[in-house]
């Protein structure tokens, strides 16, 4: 019973992790996306843009969670239009 308990809260921890790690790369797009469309030459932006938009169609993403990475993408590019 205990080694059951102790699974679930390892397993409870890595859901916790990768929601983070998800939220965290929204955020990341997000101020990358407002920070673009004040000055299309930020490069340091646009390198955000381009690593978050890869990380949401990653094989990495798609083991942290069963979000559609493209549908999230998306929403996320239809926010600001």
């Amino acid at each position: 019973q205990m080694n059951w308990m102790k699974e679930m809260a390892v397993i409870q921890l890595y859901e916790n992790l990768a929601n983070a790690i998800i939220e965290q790369a929204v955020h990341d797009f997000r101020e990358a996306k407002l920070r673009l469309q004040k000055n299309a030459r930020d490069a340091e932006a646009e390198k955000t843009y381009r690593e978050t938009k890869r990380f949401f169609r990653s094989e990495w993403f798609s083991q942290l969670t069963t979000l559609d990475g493209e549908l999230l993408l998306e929403k996320l590019e239809e926010e600001s239009e």
